[in-house]
């Protein structure tokens, strides 16, 4: 690991630490603003401007000051989060600052980076050998192969995997974007559909109560649907691009390569992490180490995560380092990752709160347009609004506010009215892919991209393939599965 990242993650946790270690002083000075919890219902919509401005910096700054941009990217995410912050302390106090900024650091961001840490790390210990020559028939399959796996494996799990293989056959082909792109919409987003272990938002949905196989079930339809859609324009598409491009070969004039697969022993690890954010989701305990104020680390989270990091160190020690070599493999997309999502998660903060208040807050007619005048969901609104929502906020907590707000029973979502859970699922899974920020996995996948030359299009730039593409998808779905 380079040394720079190495103090980028003590940075990291230096400040994790220091915010627990300040929290029981703050709350003695914070204790006469009683509780602590951000209420969306006093918030207005100007709250969510630091969360615009982290989005508009994301997707102009690369463009317009990429040297910039690529320096100080962790420190424009960090001087976003304290816009939000410093206001929030000034307006309802230290305490509430304090107790959003932990509970977003420790509750949801930590986890979160730690399991996309964990199956970076493990995924870039296996490489895939071969020769492989990117044709349409061969990049179709591989994307298929990845989707089959994404809910399996999760979809960074899978996108980690199946990206630098992709990349290598297709090093000699002209047009590589569109290849990238389709790879974000299936293997980074669609594909992990079908079960918890898929997506963040189902996962979130299992520990509410929801079946495992429940989403294999109830969304196998729409997800194969939406598959062999996309797969066939790909294929289309890429066809038409090879034969323009000639139909290009590459030199292989050296010794070939056999096809297989080195680092055999991440795969075994790979399970282990599977294993752990399953055991963590069914293992009942009230024990729980409290932080501050209500703020509690259960102890399922807690094992789940150190094992997860014990799991990165081992794939780390286990692996030869040629084979993290063959793959390309720094550590800059996670990295680049974390930095950008400690700012998404803590100035998203006021937009979800108010989300919350639900007919109490600033988006209250929003949140009437999914219910009809008897009280009714309507399931392609669900749909929708959770979708959108997802593409630009995390979709993991946006679906449990979708999930709330039809009842947040999961008995009833899954046996009176499946079709409004299956439009809230399929809304954050699905239109993940709408934006780089969608879901995680997407960053990752354009910065390796970038990494081996793709001139990968800009944030407006990869929304104009996801409109142009995925949204006349989505409207297919709508009509034939939610109307």
């Amino acid at each position: 690991m380079k040394k720079n990242t190495v103090i980028q993650l003590i940075n990291l946790l230096s400040l994790t630490a220091l915010l627990v270690l300040a929290a029981p002083g703050a709350a003695l000075a914070a204790g006469e603003h009683g509780a602590y919890h951000l209420n969306g219902s006093l918030l207005s919509g100007w709250w969510a401007l630091p969360f615009a401005g982290m989005l508009l910096s994301i997707a102009l700054c690369p463009l317009l000051t990429p040297k910039f941009w690529h320096h100080h990217f962790g420190k424009v995410s960090l001087a976003w989060a304290l816009i939000f912050l410093i206001p929030c302390w000034l307006a309802f106090g230290w305490g509430v600052a304090l107790y959003t900024a932990l509970e977003t650091i420790l509750c949801e961001y930590l986890s979160f980076v730690i399991l996309l840490l964990a199956l970076f790390t493990i995924a870039g210990g296996i490489r895939l050998t071969g020769s492989l020559v990117g044709t349409p028939k061969l990049n179709t399959l591989l994307i298929f192969i990845g989707t089959v796996l994404a809910s399996w494996m999760g979809t960074t799990g899978a996108a980690m995997l199946f990206i630098r293989p992709l990349l290598r056959a297709n090093a000699h082909r002209r047009h590589r974007v569109h290849t990238v792109v389709f790879f974000i919409f299936l293997v980074a987003n669609i594909g992990g559909s079908l079960t918890p272990l898929g997506d963040p938002p189902l996962f979130l949905g299992f520990l509410k109560g929801v079946s495992f196989f429940w989403t294999t079930t109830n969304l196998f339809t729409t997800m194969v649907f939406l598959t062999v859609l996309l797969l066939a324009v790909y294929f289309i598409v890429d066809s038409v691009l090879y034969n323009k491009e000639g139909r290009p070969r590459p030199d292989q004039t050296g010794p070939q390569e056999p096809f297989g697969f080195q680092g055999q022993v991440n795969f075994i690890l790979l399970l282990g992490v599977v294993g752990m954010v399953l055991v963590s989701g069914l293992w009942s305990t009230e024990a729980a180490v409290n932080v501050w104020a209500d703020i509690t680390l259960t102890v399922p989270n807690m094992v789940r995560d150190l094992v997860l990091l014990g799991l990165a160190g081992l794939s780390l020690k286990l692996t030869p380092s040629e084979i993290r070599r063959g793959n390309d493999f720094t550590w800059d997309p996670i990295v680049e990752v974390a930095k950008l999502f400690a700012g998404i998660f803590i100035t998203m903060t006021p937009a979800i709160a108010i989300l919350r208040a639900g007919p109490d807050g600033a988006l209250r007619d929003l949140v009437a347009l999914a219910t009809t005048a008897d009280g009714q969901p309507i399931n392609h609104m669900y749909f929708w609004m959770t979708g959108a929502l997802s593409s630009f906020l995390d979709n993991a907590p946006t679906y449990l506010v979708f999930f709330n707000m039809a009842g947040g029973e999961a008995d009833t979502l899954m046996n009176v009215i499946p079709g409004t859970l299956a439009a809230i699922s399929t809304g954050a899974v699905f239109m993940g892919a709408n934006t780089y920020i969608g879901n995680a996995p997407n960053f990752m996948v354009r910065s390796i991209a970038i990494e081996q030359g793709v001139k990968m299009p800009s944030f407006f730039g990869y929304m104009a393939w996801s409109v142009g593409i995925l949204i006349p998808s989505f409207i297919l779905v709508t009509l034939i599965f939610l109307i």
